[in-house]
């Protein structure tokens, strides 16, 4: 029988976690209490890699990276899967007690790595791993309108003027009620000077 004053196994893992904490903490406090306190604008920058820090730091994020990190991932526990196993399973003795043992972890084993190699190859097929992908697909959508219309839009050649302010354009001068106002533009700019009032 066991000993009352011995540790147990979980008590020996908490022990080295507190410890761990502890020791954390006073490196912290340590370096709190002996690194000298001299401020600076040029100290206070964000520090990058030894470089300047240009523009902002929220910049557009690619998701290719979350996707290839998630494979990574996936495939970085599935070895922390296998070497247990693999260390565990493969002992003489373990698979001398009963042969069929050793039979049935490897069976258990590839059906493991099988689901994996699946998902592999369906996130390798879809072109997820390609950084860039060779192939744009054109969005389809199910519309009512002919493909003819869209042909004699696209056939159609269209001729574009220049602007005239003065101008009467020709459809409004052949109206009646027109009279004989001139064009006006829709808006009229107004330019501001960099520096001055407007």
């Amino acid at each position: 029988m066991d000993e009352p004053g011995q540790i147990t196994e979980f008590g020996k893992i908490l022990l080295i976690g507190v410890t761990g904490v502890l020791l954390v903490l006073f490196t912290l406090l340590l370096g709190k209490i002996v690194s000298p306190k001299n401020p600076s604008p040029e100290k206070l920058t964000t520090y990058e890699c030894g470089e300047e820090a240009m523009g902002n730091s929220w910049v557009p994020f690619n998701s290719r990276f979350y996707v290839i990190a998630l494979i990574f991932l996936l495939f970085d526990v599935e070895l922390i899967f296998i070497f247990p196993w693999a260390t565990v399973f493969g002992q003489p003795e373990l698979i001398a007690a009963d042969p069929r043992w050793g039979w049935f972890t490897l069976a258990e084993m590839a059906v493991f790595v099988g689901i994996l190699v699946v998902g592999l190859v369906y996130v390798w097929k879809k072109g997820d791993l390609e950084w860039v992908k060779p192939q744009t697909k054109i969005p389809r959508v199910n519309v009512n309108i002919p493909k003819s219309a869209y042909d004699r839009l696209n056939a159609e050649r269209y001729r574009v003027r220049n602007f005239q302010p003065d101008a009467v354009p020709q459809a409004a001068a052949e109206r009646p009620d027109s009279g004989s106002q001139t064009a006006k533009p829709a808006f009229k700019p107004r330019f501001r000077k960099p520096g001055g009032a407007s």
